[in-house]
C-alpha cells in the first residue's frame, strides 16, 4: 500500500468523489484508509446511566484505498505514487506526474 498516514488524498470513486482530505489511519491488511471528512456516518448511542439522554455521534468509516489517490504537491491533482532512490541511498516516494517528493 503506497498511501501513508498524513498524506493528502482525493476521492476518485464513490459518493464523496472529488473531495479531499488528510489520511488519519491506514489498515494495510484490509486495504482501507480513514480520511478526515470523508465517508462520515452517524452512530446512534443508546441512553445509559452515564449518558441518560443518549446521543448521535459522527464517525469516520474506512474507505477502500483503491478509491483514493494521492494529491500531487505541484499540480494539486490526483497522481500515482512511485519510488526513487535519493543521493543518500534512501528510498523515497515520488509523484508520478511531476516527479516531486512526497515524503
Amino acid at each position: 500500500m503506497k498511501i501513508l498516514k498524513g498524506d493528502k488524498v482525493i476521492v476518485i470513486a464513490g459518493k464523496d468523489k472529488g473531495k479531499t482530505g488528510v489520511v488519519q489511519a491506514v489498515y494495510p491488511k484490509v486495504n482501507k484508509v480513514v480520511v478526515e471528512g470523508i465517508n462520515v456516518h452517524k452512530k446512534h448511542r443508546k441512553p445509559t446511566q452515564a449518558n441518560p439522554e443518549g446521543s448521535i455521534n459522527e464517525i469516520y468509516v474506512p474507505i477502500d484505498a483503491s478509491n483514493v489517490a494521492v494529491v500531487d504537491p505541484k499540480t494539486k491533482k490526483a497522481t500515482r505514487v512511485g519510488y526513487s532512490v535519493d543521493k543518500n541511498g534512501k528510498k523515497v516516494r515520488v509523484a508520478k506526474k511531476s516527479g516531486s517528493k512526497l515524503d
